[in-house]
């Protein structure tokens, strides 16, 4: 019987790396699809308050947000709160304004059913709420939600 020499040593297979590029560019695909992007700068310090009993909304497309609390910046702003719509400061005279802006944003069927809702710092006064709240009585925005942390302040006392 013949003899079989192996010829080198035991050499390991290479990796092939075809689909290396394929599956970098599927996993790019996916962060890029699933990432959600910040709608709003906020130029305003948010502490929300907490609550027991709250509520998740259905369809967040239909809300626009109000924002009140301290500016970020009190060099430059002060430090009494201040109201923020989109992505900038507004004074309530703005409101009306804002919210007409909204409705036409929105197909004519959701119109009824938009939400404002209050993104208000826990140290904010409510004298500047209520005037927000009377404007938005004004132009019949009368579905009004107050965001809020899940929790007891019971318990955070």
């Amino acid at each position: 019987m013949g003899r079989f020499k192996k010829s080198g040593g035991s050499r390991s297979q290479a990796i092939s790396t075809a689909s290396l590029p394929d599956i970098i560019f599927m996993l790019l695909f996916f962060f890029m699809v699933t990432t959600v992007m910040r709608e709003t700068t906020l130029f305003v310090k948010i502490s929300m308050p907490l609550a027991t009993e709250i509520q998740k909304l259905e369809r967040k497309s239909l809300v626009s947000f109000v924002y009140i609390g301290t500016p970020v910046q009190t060099q430059m702003y002060g430090t009494e709160p201040k109201i923020q719509l989109n992505d900038a400061f507004a004074s309530v005279n703005d409101i009306p304004s804002f919210i007409e802006a909204e409705r036409l944003s929105r197909p004519e069927g959701d119109r009824p059913m938009m939400i404002t809702s209050m993104k208000v710092d826990r140290n904010t006064k409510m004298g500047i709420v209520t005037d927000v709240k009377q404007e938005l009585r004004k132009v019949n925005a009368l579905k009004i939600n107050y965001s809020t942390l899940k929790g007891s302040d019971i318990a955070a006392k």
